[in-house]
């Protein structure tokens, strides 16, 4: 469920143009104008924006707002105005030129969107970068990571409703028989994670729960410190509750010493059209204040009102 708040009679592309270019001029920018416009519109409508403005100002609009922003609200607002897929070809190369965060970027890419929008993503990377996303990956990543991150990132999986009990019932056998063996990268492991549909892969790890008495993540937290199982516990966090493995990293960014704002302005922006509303319901349960709060606590000006915005705190 969207956060996304538009307003009940949306302006034409050209008239939120037209405002757009107000915003930029002059001696100072207009940064509450390009909230009130770019954080209450939709993909397509901020698609039609974009081809509006480069068409009567000869300047791609993103080019306008990089030059008028800066900063957090920056990012936030550049991220946002990019198309999902271009948004995540983007977030997805940045990854893979960094070492602290790069496999969980790209293991929530490649699980936490559809098969048809992972395979825009690989399009537009490829069309983008001059390489394949699957090659990037290979390249910057080693051992056990690249043994799970590739076949993620190449996965087209099913994405209808129907399970098959008994591969079900097997499979989890598989998994409960590598995990209890150690063998965390075990080819049948990372095969079962990443080609199930997301539907057969709850009914599995259903299985695992009813038949061995622990679910699968309390498994693998065998070694708490050991980073392969961390990544592969998300994984299937991803795959199956994808709200909890949010609010988990909303939770962190924003509670750690000093704000990991890179995080939080990802999940913001790449969630907001998708399931926001979810993983708010989710943020409250397990943190007892609304995620609108916590953002509103821990960060400040113009940033924090464009999170707010894209949140679906206050009127479009």
């Amino acid at each position: 469920m969207s956060s996304l708040k538009l307003p009940q009679s949306v302006p034409s592309p050209a008239e939120d143009a037209e405002q757009l270019h107000k915003a930029f001029a002059g001696w100072g920018t207009d940064e509450h104008l390009i909230i009130s416009i770019l954080a209450h519109r939709n993909a397509s409508q901020r698609r039609l924006i974009r081809h509006v403005y480069a068409e009567t100002y000869g300047e791609d609009l993103l080019k306008s707002l990089d030059k008028e922003l800066s900063s957090d609200f920056e990012s936030t607002v550049l991220l946002w105005t990019l198309e999902p897929a271009e948004r995540d070809a983007y977030l997805a190369n940045e990854a893979t030129k960094r070492f602290t965060s790069s496999n969980w970027v790209l293991m929530e890419i490649a699980c936490t969107r559809s098969s048809i929008d992972l395979l825009a993503i690989k399009r537009v990377y490829h069309s983008q970068y001059k390489k394949s996303l699957e090659e990037d990956v290979a390249y910057h990543t080693s051992g056990d990571f690249r043994k799970l991150l590739v076949p993620l990132v190449s996965s087209f999986r099913y994405e209808g409703p129907e399970v098959n009990t008994m591969l079900a019932k097997s499979e989890a056998k598989i998994l409960h028989e590598k995990i209890s063996e150690k063998a965390y990268s075990d080819e049948e492991v990372i095969r079962i994670l990443a080609t199930r549909s997301k539907a057969q892969l709850g009914a599995t790890l259903n299985q695992y729960n009813d038949h061995f008495g622990n679910s699968i993540n309390k498994d693998l937290k065998a070694d708490p410190k050991d980073d392969f199982l961390k990544l592969l516990r998300a994984t299937t966090k991803c795959l199956t509750c994808p709200e909890k493995y949010f609010e988990k990293l909303l939770r962190q960014s924003i509670r750690k010493l000093g704000t990991d704002e890179s995080a939080l302005t990802r999940v913001v922006t790449t969630r907001a059209e998708y399931d926001m509303e979810r993983i708010k319901e989710e943020y409250q349960r397990r943190n007892t204040v609304t995620l609108e709060c916590a953002i509103a606590g821990d960060t400040s000006g113009d940033y924090e009102k464009m999170l707010l915005a894209l949140i679906g705190h206050g009127d479009a």
